[in-house]
């Protein structure tokens, strides 16, 4: 951390003291007491869509959602489940503009990364609409990526991606066959891709929007697109 970033952190934090998202306790986002009590993504789980385990003995190759509509990526994993302090997390980053927790959130992400250690490349942040970056100031998904970029040293290549075409909000479809129609043929490459790609989102819920992104990867040249997320949605 450069002294120049450490400064503006300390006189942002003498203004808007930090508060825990699950508690509410000053002091970090995240506080360690909500940390140690997270609801983590492990356990026996599907080790391409990373949804937690449904039956499947453990000679399937993988969960029943898979079988019946393998995915574009060849993994995903995540750093949490997708509800509690972690569900907090996503929803006051994404929603309430707590653009200060994406270094946290990052770190944690890139502690599922190094335990995974997938080959790849680069790291591709999913793409936000501009009316949406405009409205939150930013996208979410690229501070994550930046974090964990940093955390990682792999290239950072944010404009990799398009959003194609405006959708509605994922949030807002009513199944999982809603949301994949609705984000259908929704991203573009800008330019050729190359290699193993690391894809990244803050919240994988159906997968379908991450399985959009990572077609749109692979069509525009990518070898292999492997997914990481903040949390996942069982």
């Amino acid at each position: 951390m450069t002294l120049l970033r450490r400064a503006r952190e300390l006189a942002l934090d003498a203004l808007f003291p930090p508060k825990c998202v699950g508690c509410g306790a000053f002091g970090e986002f995240i506080c360690p007491v909500c940390l140690e009590g997270a609801p983590y993504a492990n356990g026996e789980r599907c080790p391409r869509c990373w949804l937690a385990e449904d039956g499947r003995s453990g000679r399937e190759p993988a969960c029943r959602d898979c079988a019946r509509r393998e995915p574009a990526f060849a993994g995903l994993r995540s750093a949490m489940a997708y509800r509690d302090v972690s569900r907090k997390a996503v929803l006051s980053l994404k929603f309430e503009g707590v653009s200060a927790l994406a270094p946290r959130m990052g770190a944690l992400m890139a502690e599922a990364f190094a335990a995974w250690s997938p080959p790849v490349d680069a790291i591709v942040p999913v793409p936000l609409g501009w009316l949406r970056r405009r409205t939150r100031g930013y996208n979410q998904a690229e501070l994550l990526a930046a974090e964990v970029s940093r955390r990682t040293g792999l290239p950072l290549e944010p404009g990799t991606v398009r959003r194609a075409r405006r959708t509605a909000p994922q949030a807002r479809q009513p199944d999982e066959a809603s949301r994949r129609e609705n984000i259908r043929s929704a991203f573009a490459a800008r330019r050729p891709a190359s290699g193993s790609i690391l894809l990244i989102d803050d919240v994988a819920t159906t997968g379908a929007t991450l399985d959009a992104c990572a077609r749109a990867l692979l069509e525009a040249g990518a070898s292999r697109v492997f997914c990481l997320t903040f949390a996942r949605e069982d």
